[in-house]
């Protein structure tokens, strides 16, 4: 039977690859390539810094972040974890991976809360936001490293441009969701009292929505952590360079211990991000409560104009 590639064959392929290799990589490399200082200087900042302080600091330093934010459960755990990988050799690899992930993490703040924040504002960027981020969501990993070798080479830094693409998504959906549920009727308070757009955002909108966004800040570190790994496949280090050298000599044993010290790192970060989340979350607010507060905001305001006068 007929089967319509008989009668037409799209070659999508080759139209991608005449994109990518004849239009983008000759005409906007060296624009991709300026891309990369910040990236790298961020990078090469924490590397340095985390590979300068002893690994008995960190440890400590980790630890009461540990216990402050969570429990002394989670302060042992630091403890144990952050020895054991010490103890098995793979302490400069950890805090290589860690300032990939702080570097991802932070550039995907950066990009991610204003993108979000604008979303929420605009139903149609939105709407046209929305497509974009499912379609980052969705296409595989690895399928991001292709275009980024041909576009920024190989290396530590396209693999942290790699991690960023592809964890950005949930900062900027979780940023617009957490806006977008802020009550009605504190907006309509706020509205009132004559809030400007910056102030009714920053005293209003954002801090009812931290929380939100802090889980969205969750999983972009998770996602991070996850693509970090991948991205040693064009070159990055760390623990998934462990991981990746391990498979390639089938040596289970170095494999196995670059794995349990991701696991490790991962289970540290995320309970301590969790645990933000929810320290920093607002609790509900009642219309009266909000009422006092912008009362409170305004009343210096009103004093001022008395006695300035008319």
């Amino acid at each position: 039977m007929l089967s319509p590639s008989d009668l037409l064959l799209i070659p999508f392929d080759d139209w991608v690859n005449t994109l990518v290799r004849d239009f983008l990589v000759p005409n906007f490399r060296p624009f991709f390539r300026a891309l990369q200082v910040p990236v790298t200087a961020v990078l090469n900042g924490f590397d340095t810094f985390f590979q300068f302080v002893p690994m008995l600091v960190t440890t400590a330093a980790f630890t009461l972040i540990a216990w402050y934010t969570v429990s002394r459960g989670l302060a042992l755990f630091t403890v144990l974890a952050l020895v054991f990988i010490d103890m098995i050799g793979l302490w400069p690899q950890t805090m290589t991976t860690l300032s990939m992930i702080v570097t991802s993490v932070l550039f995907c703040t950066i990009l991610g809360i204003p993108i979000g924040i604008l979303a929420a504002g605009s139903n149609r960027l939105w709407a046209v936001t929305r497509p974009i981020l499912d379609i980052m969501q969705t296409i595989p990993s690895f399928v991001y490293l292709v275009p980024i070798v041909m576009l920024f080479g190989v290396g530590m830094v396209p693999g942290i441009i790699a991690t960023i693409i592809f964890a950005l998504p949930p900062i900027i959906r979780l940023t617009n969701l957490g806006i977008r549920n802020v009550r009605g009727d504190l907006i309509e308070a706020a509205e009132a009292f004559g809030s400007t757009r910056w102030q009714m955002l920053w005293e209003v909108q954002f801090p009812l929505a931290i929380r939100t966004i802090m889980a969205g800040l969750n999983q972009t570190l998770m996602l991070s952590l996850s693509m970090v790994v991948i991205a040693a496949l064009i070159g990055a280090g760390g623990l998934g360079l462990t991981v990746y050298t391990g498979l390639g000599r089938l040596d289970v044993g170095g494999a196995t211990a670059g794995g349990v010290g991701i696991v490790l790192l991962a289970i540290i970060l995320d309970r301590i991000t969790q645990a933000l989340g929810e320290q920093n979350g607002v609790r509900p607010v009642s219309l009266r409560q909000t009422l006092a507060s912008l009362f409170r905001l305004r009343r210096p305001i009103a004093d001022e104009a008395k006695k300035t006068g008319p």
